[in-house]
């Protein structure tokens, strides 16, 4: 893949694809670790005097306007992070956008409006998709793919509109695809994989891979009771994904023939309901009250896992150990960071949740290996899936 060292930039306007998907409570962003992520890739195009028009997504609307999903937070937040203005287009490819994009100077940078609002960006329909990369196209002379979060989508700003103009990856994406290898080739051993999050059914093609090539797998969060349920425990009125017993069950055996060491928790934290006042308890995971609900790992648990990783050399996380937005269910997750940081491994904590974690419990980022910015992307590359938007930056 070609970098933005290959492209000749100065007085172009170049179309960036960043990943400015952040949180919002109203238009107040919570946690900015993707637009900071996003300014070394601007911060360089417009040093060589790019005219920058960068491009993103941040939610889901259903294809139209909605304002609860505008971008225009994220352009005030972006030009506090550059130092510079950032001229906000109130629409994504229309009048606004070209007006915006025909008046910027060298140096400039200009943020679209959500690319979501046109219903073209996710459509499966490939003319209409294509129709939408056309527009797209004339606000341009080149584009840079800097959105890893998204290049595992098949969507018109990331895989239709590389092939309509000179192209290259961003140092965003080249950095995230270059860690990832490092977790697919030859990781050094032992090599750990620490799965957390809600649902397996969003893990199953995850797991099914990393049993041909970890050492170690620690499983914690919701999917967790899933597995106890699996090994005969009950899980009282714990998530639980019935349908995906038959599945689990299959993972541990597969798991005890290849010698993968599968770590479930000893204990967890249970609940009455689900909420920060609720009564709470950590229990054994054998003895779980029918009318409670696991919503974090225990503390022997805690000690457990720190255990199987002291070893790791390598160390992949994704997707936290319980309820962490919530401090009397945040014990597994902090406890977990804490175990990465103190195991002197290389540490991949997968982006979405996890990475969130990392900053909402005040861990230093620079502690760990690599923060990723796409946890679905992360995961579909360990999979081995082909990703859209690096295969149309090759």
């Amino acid at each position: 893949m070609r970098t933005i060292d290959d492209l000749d930039v100065s007085g172009r306007r170049v179309f960036v694809r960043a990943d400015l998907n952040v949180p919002l409570d109203g238009d107040r962003i919570t946690d900015d670790g993707r637009i900071r992520a996003a300014v070394p890739t601007i911060s360089a195009l417009r040093e060589r005097g790019a005219r920058v028009i960068v491009a993103a997504h941040l939610g889901r609307p259903k294809g139209a306007p909605d304002p609860r999903y505008s971008l225009r937070p994220v352009a005030a937040r972006l030009g506090e992070l550059l130092g510079a203005e950032v001229a906000f287009a109130s629409d994504t490819a229309g009048e606004s956008a070209r007006a915006t994009s025909e008046a910027l100077t060298d140096g400039q940078v200009a943020l679209l409006e959500n690319v979501r609002f046109e219903p073209g960006e996710t459509s499966k329909d490939d003319a209409e998709r294509g129709e939408l990369a056309d527009r797209f196209a004339q606000l341009a002379d080149l584009y840079v793919g800097d959105a890893f979060g998204a290049v595992h989508r098949k969507h018109a700003s990331v895989y239709d509109l590389p092939g309509r103009l000179p192209h290259a990856v961003g140092g965003l994406v080249l950095n995230e695809v270059e860690v990832l290898r490092r977790l697919t080739g030859a990781p050094q051993r032992p090599y750990a994989v620490v799965l957390g999050g809600s649902k397996v059914s969003d893990k199953l093609g995850v797991i099914d891979n990393l049993l041909g090539t970890a050492d170690r797998l620690l499983i914690g969060g919701g999917m967790v009771f899933t597995f106890l349920k699996a090994q005969g425990h009950e899980v009282g009125s714990s998530l639980l994904e019935a349908d995906q017993l038959d599945t689990v069950k299959g993972y541990l055996e597969r798991a005890e023939r290849e010698g993968v060491e599968i770590v479930l928790p000893v204990d967890v934290v249970a609940a009455e309901k689900f909420s920060a006042d609720a009564a709470h308890d950590a229990v054994a995971v054998d003895a779980i009250p029918s009318d409670r609900m696991g919503l974090d790992i225990g503390p022997r648990s805690q000690e457990l896992f720190a255990r199987k990783l002291a070893d790791a050399r390598t160390v992949f996380w994704n997707g936290p150990m319980g309820v962490f937005e919530m401090e009397p269910y945040a014990g597994g997750t902090r406890a977990l960071a804490q175990a990465l940081i103190d195991s002197g491994a290389f540490t991949v904590v997968g982006g979405g949740d996890s990475a969130a974690a990392v900053r909402a419990l005040g861990f230093d980022e620079a502690a760990f290996g690599h923060i990723s910015t796409g946890g679905g992307a992360s995961l579909e590359y360990l999979e081995g899936k082909d990703l859209p938007g690096i295969d149309a930056l090759k």
